[in-house]
């Protein structure tokens, strides 16, 4: 697997790109904890719990306001993963699939220990983050699938019976390699979600979330990305579901006012595929991010993996300044996701002068060692 020659990137690219970024990161995070309190209630439950128009703020979950979920925790190590491929390139070991599994067991580590073990100076300092070491209820396909260190396939993965949508939540990185060509992005994100999700469509539907975010990232429109996405997707055995629920999301624009009704029809059952399209459906009709995530995650069901997906996708389209400012402030490990969507935007723009043949930069391969 290879990416495409990194092209020079001017300043404006450069802040472009940083503040799509932070806006994906922080934006899967904030709809992870708006949707975390109300997550597998159903619509009457959600407004007897927060008035008529449902949950319209952050409230508290596990102890606090604008906590996240492990949706957000495994997107991060996503990142992490990624970070690490780019590093380890220059060894002449080029496999991203494998490190980005070894950032998931690095994060199923974070779900058995009591904390950071700091004599293991490979795993980075993601790994050393305290607060990432609550467990946020992760369901039982992400502990088995990475509860050793056999690493799932598409031709061997992991729980084959798994259409759930959480590795395609944690997909949204791969979207932001923008260097890379569309079907090679949309094959990392296959691959990954083999660890943990084994069943085809849940592997197609996290393929085709990266590629609506990697559109949105290159500045295209919304509705141009899905269209990519399914010209990609149709020559893929297996598509229909995948392709049939996105092509439900956009039909759904063009039938009248949003509702979370709409939302849960095309959730569905709470598949991987009906998750991506109602995403895709609230990111189109919302007005603007705040009102976006609050459809998503009003519908019923798994409000935290919709509030995530749609999240991914606002951030990636609009950017870090239009996510809203007081949900920022009160999100749980802010610093920790800036720090880290800044340390991404600076190796995929910069990365040569940071570990390439001309140097190394000691501090950098401390942060994210090649080992």
């Amino acid at each position: 697997m290879g990416a495409t020659a990194g092209a020079v990137w001017g300043r404006a690219e450069q802040q472009d790109f940083r503040s799509r970024v932070r806006g994906t990161l922080l934006g899967v995070a904030v709809g992870d904890a708006l949707g975390a309190p109300v997550d597998g209630m159903a619509p009457e439950e959600i407004r007897a719990a927060h008035g008529a128009e449902g949950i319209v703020d952050l409230a508290v979950a596990y102890g606090r306001r604008g906590a996240v979920t492990h949706l957000t925790q495994l997107t991060l190590f996503s990142v992490d993963g990624l970070i690490r491929a780019q590093v380890r390139r220059d060894t002449g070991a080029w496999h991203p699939p494998t490190d980005l599994h070894r950032a998931y067991l690095r994060w199923a580590a974070t779900q058995r220990d009591w904390g950071p073990d700091e004599r293991r100076k490979e795993d980075g300092w993601l790994a050393r983050e305290e607060w990432l070491y609550a467990r946020r209820e992760p369901p039982r396909a992400l502990l088995l699938g990475l509860g050793d260190a056999t690493m799932g396939t598409p031709e061997t993965p992991k729980n084959p019976g798994e259409r759930g949508p959480e590795a395609a939540a944690r997909s949204a990185p791969f979207g932001l390699l923008v260097g890379w060509e569309p079907q090679l992005v949309a094959q990392l994100a296959v691959e990954c979600a083999a660890q943990t999700h084994g069943h085809p469509t849940a592997r197609l539907a996290a393929g085709a979330y990266a590629l609506a975010v990697h559109g949105l990232a290159r500045g295209e429109s919304l509705d141009a990305a899905v269209q990519r996405a399914l010209a990609l997707l149709a020559a893929r055995p297996g598509h229909p579901p995948v392709t049939d629920a996105l092509q439900r999301a956009l039909g759904a624009v063009r039938q009248g006012m949003p509702t979370p009704g709409r939302v849960a029809e095309l959730a569905g059952a709470g598949t991987a595929e009906g998750l991506v399209a109602a995403a895709v459906y609230c990111a189109l009709v919302g007005e603007d991010v705040r009102h976006g995530l609050r459809l998503a995650v009003n519908h019923g069901g798994p409000a935290a993996a919709a509030g995530a997906l749609t999240g991914g996708l606002l951030g990636a389209l609009h950017g870090e300044t239009a996510l809203p400012p007081a949900w920022l402030a009160e999100l749980e490990g802010r610093p920790t996701i800036l720090e880290l969507a800044d340390d991404f935007a600076m190796e995929m723009t910069q990365g040569p002068a940071l570990h390439g043949p001309a140097g190394a930069s000691p501090a950098w391969l401390a942060r994210y060692p090649r080992a």
